[in-house]
């Protein structure tokens, strides 16, 4: 048996999220079969993380055992050709060894958010960002961002569905910044609750607007309340962008 590592980048739009589910489609099904079609195997695909419905991946990490002689190459190609025409590719795949665990050996994760600042309706980037049609204070939403790095009890932002143990965790990075009318949120954590990264984007966006200060966002955070939270943001412009691994 041989284990492979992939890198996986899709567009979550007609997925219920990557997780295989029994109420609809989802990233994971979609490969797994694709795999099966070229092993005749039946595979379980492992990943670095889960997403929901509507939430893309530019670099999702994910590991699969496969029985038969199969290289990485032609494991790659044959899954791609029969996962057409899904928006899902396998960017790259290689050999690992057995002890290798696209989610218990991941030392970090990192997202992308997306806002499209700019009152035109979105033509291109329709459903791969989120459109905002009042101008947004980078800076402020960045200095305020400051505020949620470190470790903390993330209540305010977690999921009322969210399965994690503890709301407790560290996040190592949360910043923002504009690129002419779009502006980017790249949060690092070692793992993010549920909804957590939305969460905060929406908390940031009323920054943006004005309508929030810091010493509000600083405050919804030590509330541990849910009920103090702005709003979530839309998984539109959420990309998972990548995980990483010990000796990456």
């Amino acid at each position: 048996m041989t284990r492979f590592r992939l890198l996986v980048e899709f567009d979550g739009r007609p997925f219920m999220g990557w997780q295989r589910q029994a109420h609809g489609p989802s990233v994971q099904q979609a490969i797994e079969e694709a795999i099966q079609a070229i092993t005749h195997e039946e595979v379980t695909l492992h990943a670095a993380g889960r997403t929901d419905a509507g939430v893309h991946a530019l670099a999702m990490t994910a590991h699969v055992d496969i029985e038969r002689p199969i290289t990485a190459h032609r494991l790659a190609d044959g899954t791609n050709a029969k996962l057409r025409p899904l928006p899902v590719a396998i960017l790259s795949a290689e050999e690992v060894s057995e002890d290798f665990h696209a989610r218990f050996s991941c030392t970090g994760r990192r997202y992308l958010y997306r806002i499209a600042n700019r009152r035109a309706p979105l033509a291109l980037e329709a459903g791969r960002a989120w459109r905002v049609p009042v101008t947004l204070h980078a800076d402020a939403m960045n200095d305020a961002a400051q505020v949620l790095v470190g470790r903390h009890d993330f209540t305010t932002f977690r999921s009322a569905h969210c399965q994690a143990d503890s709301p407790v965790k560290t996040l190592d990075l949360l910043s923002v910044k504009r690129r002419g009318e779009t502006i980017e949120i790249e949060a690092a954590a070692r793992s993010f609750l549920h909804h957590q990264v939305r969460s905060m984007v929406g908390c940031l966006e009323l920054v943006g607007r004005g309508k929030w200060t810091k010493a509000d966002l600083r405050a919804a955070l030590e509330a541990a309340d849910r009920a103090a939270l702005g709003f979530n943001a839309p998984p539109d412009g959420l990309f998972f962008a990548g995980a990483s691994y010990p000796g990456d």
